[in-house]
């Protein structure tokens, strides 16, 4: 019901854009630029697993529920983005509201991904002050010298992501020579309560900023963060088109004193201090027949080692033992907890290879997009592959069916998934 509800509700507020007449009137207007843009899409998804029961992470997630072997999500989203332009100054905001109904019930969450006024005093600088995404980074699947932006997930990673609360600055200059444009883009991050409270620990003010440079027609980067919230970490990136089709890219972070915490198979648990490095390698090739590749190497300084991944999945299999026999699950509830943005990051451990491989209009089927990609964990072979079928043949409509089968041995991390594969088909319409 709420479901339909959110489509009536859209069919009403834009009917002009969805039963729009083909014919086109020409108005001089319509060539002037506006003040204001107004844009963004309705979704509907549905989602089909395949539960593996024996899975760790399964008994971990849903010792409590009787979902069956297959589960079903019904997905519904609604983006909107919109801005307005008064002389120097530019209001931009982009809301995102999400409704799910799946085996655990209904749930909703809508958020301002970005709300932020920037005003520009010269074509040389500008001062943002909101909620903003940065996107820092060069990675395509992950960017782990952005230290100021969410984590991408790998297996989407175009999706929008939502910004944090910030008063940054940009300042750019060009010059003639081998050094073409510096810019200097320095960010103020503030934690409390009820400000960004998701980015580390609160009652601080913490301190970032970038370095661009754009020499030998080579983008580098130099970032760091400082205040806090989290330990002081510097980073570096760049990329350069090596011809016109090819191009590299890579990344490196250094957090200083980062803490990780773990778990042994009894159940203790144990905090390691120590300097992580953590860095990416990448590239991306188009050819001549429309043809992308792209291609990653991640090494994680901040994930889990074997051992420690092993270590965790026993005490998981012990604590579910635990409350098969006697009803007391405070096992599973610790090992929940733990799980929470620890051993439950996305790709927590330390290796991983990501490859995709995308063909535009193959046999001339216009409009039609086929792709494969793969998420391999070096560490302990497992992975995931997942097809994924493209058409945008419709004007402003997208339709995207993917599906994705995860493959390892136990105590592996795609072994010890809850599921086995996944399988969704995704309604997309732009207005």
């Amino acid at each position: 019901m709420r479901l339909l509800i959110l489509f009536v509700f859209m069919i009403v507020l834009f009917p002009r854009l969805i039963f729009a007449e083909s014919e086109y009137i020409f108005d001089l207007d319509e060539i002037e630029k506006k003040p204001y843009s107004f844009g963004g899409y309705v979704e509907a998804r549905p989602v089909f697993l395949g539960f593996d029961k024996d899975a760790v992470l399964h008994k971990l997630k849903l010792y409590d529920q009787d979902e069956g072997d297959i589960g079903q999500e019904y997905n519904a989203a609604l983006q909107i983005d919109g801005s307005y332009e008064k002389g120097i100054a530019k209001l931009y905001t982009k809301i995102n509201a999400d409704i799910q109904q799946s085996y655990l019930g209904w749930s909703d969450k809508t958020s301002i991904f970005e709300g932020y006024l920037s005003v520009k005093p010269s074509s040389s600088f500008s001062i943002n002050v909101g909620k903003k995404t940065l996107k820092w980074g060069k990675g395509y699947a992950w960017t782990p010298a952005a230290f100021v932006d969410r984590t991408k997930n790998p297996d989407d990673p175009e999706l929008a992501l939502e910004g944090f609360i910030s008063l940054s600055a940009d300042y750019i200059k060009s010059f003639s020579g081998p050094l073409k444009t510096v810019s200097f883009t320095p960010a103020v991050i503030p934690v409390y309560d009820d400000i960004n409270d998701d980015f580390g620990e609160t009652d601080h003010v913490n301190f970032a900023g970038k370095l661009y440079l754009l020499l030998y027609d080579t983008d580098i980067d130099f970032m760091v963060l400082a205040g806090g919230s989290k330990t002081t970490r510097f980073g570096f990136d760049f990329s350069r088109n090596i011809t016109t089709n090819f191009e590299i890219h890579g990344e490196f972070a250094f957090i200083n004193n980062f803490e990780k915490k773990f778990i042994n198979s009894a159940g203790d648990t144990f905090i390691k201090e120590y300097d992580a490095n953590s860095y990416l390698f990448g590239i991306r090739y188009l050819t001549k027949l429309d043809t992308t590749f792209i291609v990653e190497y991640y090494h994680n300084g901040t994930g889990f080692n074997d051992g420690e991944i092993e270590d965790y999945f026993s005490f998981i299999n012990t604590a579910y033992a635990a409350y098969a026999s006697s009803g007391n699950d405070s096992g599973l509830r610790k090992a929940l907890n733990l799980t929470e943005g620890n051993y439950g990051r996305i790709n927590p451990m330390k290796d991983y290879l990501y490859a995709r491989v995308s063909q535009k209009e193959p046999f001339n089927i216009l409009y039609f997009t086929p792709s494969l990609t793969g998420i391999f964990n070096v560490n302990d072979k497992s992975f995931s592959l997942s097809p994924e079928f493209l058409y945008t043949g419709i004007t402003n409509l997208e339709l995207r069916l993917k599906t994705s089968f995860l493959i390892g041995e136990s105590d592996s991390e795609y072994g010890e998934k809850q599921n086995d594969y996944r399988a969704e088909f995704r309604v997309r319409y732009y207005f």
